[in-house]
């Protein structure tokens, strides 16, 4: 039998085959590099022996069947009503004679609810208490729904944490960058989350803004040419009707200077059957549209909202999250990197991690910059790029948001070169580039 001759040019073997050799590690390298990936290995030990405890949407998904059926009995409501936002809207639940059928807890703890309950209002979207654990009062979706005691023993907080008055040159509006503005349209939210830094704007009856306001708002955005970008939130901005949506967005459109829109919400989470193919349909219309959305923990990344956030992206909305770090539900850097990841997975992309703001009443969530950091640490390396946000403080007085980082340049000249910490806790020094007679970045001056 003839042996089979390779018709492959032989110019072409010797390249394929100095690539392979460039490629190939020797023994001793080899060696070193197993070393090396033992070591990373280990950095992340501690979250590999318990990121399978961490309760998330998708392997509670048949809990939460079983909560669905349940409030769809105390309610009245059919299956055909959980699949219509508008339904659960109506039908939210803001009394403690209703929760109890849902949730268990005791006489004292529902004294306290409907003592706390007076200083804000309170309610919570069928689809949202849905994900509370009946038996658990620390279950993180319970604790950022139900109004607490703590609320009403705290006094000692700032009222205004925005000082709304310095940074509203026009109705509805919030201006405390160069280029980009908000424009509150309504007050009304599918539930209304116990850490709201707007709770004091809330009131106990939903707003939406009137016309004339809105066109005020409009117009001064019109006037000001530099802004390029408006954020329309609230309140919660698709608690607006598709066609009240329509109208703001239409008219944004036709300003040539507005470059993109941005709704604040958080149904993707809290009422994923806001999502409709009508409004998509809409959105699609107003290209380019980012949603920000805001997920506080794993238990909440479900199916639901992965439907939701699916449908945005395939007409073309990007969708961003901005979680709040809270004490006592995701200031555990383990629970906010599986967070981070279940968000990834349904295509939602970490934008900011916010230091929970200083305001009446959610002192009890309140933690310190320190946490926050360590969160940022245990993200940084630890897992992709993507997954990591930006850690921010609102500064004092509305002077808007201050990125803070864990410190990474240690020292910006030793013996000449920078000296560095890198995500896995080696010091060395980096090479930097030195500019031609010390000029910033190699622009020279103009030579006389």
């Amino acid at each position: 039998m003839k042996a089979e001759v390779s018709s492959e040019p032989h110019e072409r073997k010797e390249s394929r085959d100095k690539v392979y050799n460039q490629v190939e590690v020797s023994k001793k390298d080899r060696s070193i590099a197993v070393e090396r990936s033992a070591e990373v290995k280990a950095l992340d030990a501690d979250y590999f022996a318990v990121k399978d405890q961490i309760p998330t949407g998708f392997k509670l998904e048949e809990e939460y069947q079983k909560s669905r059926k349940r409030i769809l009995q105390v309610l009245g409501g059919s299956e055909e009503d959980w699949d219509s936002y508008k339904w659960h809207l109506k039908n939210r639940i803001g009394k403690v004679e209703v929760l109890e059928r849902i949730v268990h807890f005791s006489d004292e703890e529902k004294k306290q609810i409907e003592k706390a309950s007076k200083g804000y209002r309170w309610s919570i979207s069928p689809f949202f208490a849905s994900l509370m654990d009946p038996d658990d009062k620390n279950c993180p979706i319970r604790m950022q729904a139900i109004p607490s005691i703590l609320e009403e023993l705290d006094s000692s907080e700032i009222k205004d944490p925005m000082i709304i008055k310095y940074n509203s040159p026009a109705p509805l509006i919030s201006r405390l960058y160069p280029d980009r503005v908000i424009i509150n349209v309504t007050n009304a939210c599918s539930m209304f989350c116990r850490h709201c830094l707007r709770r004091k704007d809330i009131d106990y009856k939903d707003v939406t803004y009137p016309r004339r306001l809105l066109d005020q708002a409009i117009e001064y955005v019109r006037e000001n040419e530099e802004i390029r970008d408006v954020l329309l939130t609230g309140g919660d901005a698709l608690s607006l009707s598709n066609s009240q949506l329509d109208y703001i967005l239409t008219k944004l459109d036709k300003i040539p200077h507005v470059e993109i829109k941005r709704l604040g919400s958080r149904m993707p989470c809290t009422l994923p059957q806001r999502i409709t193919p009508e409004l998509c349909e809409m959105l699609e219309t107003h290209d380019p549209i980012y949603l920000n959305t805001q997920f506080n923990h794993p238990k909440e990344v479900t199916r639901e909202a992965q439907k939701a956030v699916d449908m945005l992206t395939k007409c073309g909305v990007i969708v961003r999250d901005q979680t709040v770090l809270l004490n006592g539900i995701n200031h555990n850097p383990h629970i906010m990197k599986k967070l981070m990841q279940e968000l990834l997975k349904i295509k939602i992309s970490p934008y900011y991690i916010f230091n929970c703001k200083k305001v009446e009443g959610i002192r009890h969530f309140r933690t310190t910059i320190a946490d926050g950091l360590n969160i940022i640490e245990h993200l940084r390396g630890y897992t992709s790029g993507m997954a990591v946000p930006t850690f921010i403080i609102t500064a004092p007085e509305g002077r808007g948001k201050t990125p803070i980082y864990p410190q990474y340049l240690l020292n910006p000249n030793v013996d000449g070169e920078p000296l560095i910490r890198t995500w896995g806790g080696h010091i060395l020094q980096y090479p930097d580039e030195h500019q031609p007679n010390g000029s910033p970045n190699g622009i020279m001056g103009n030579e006389e």
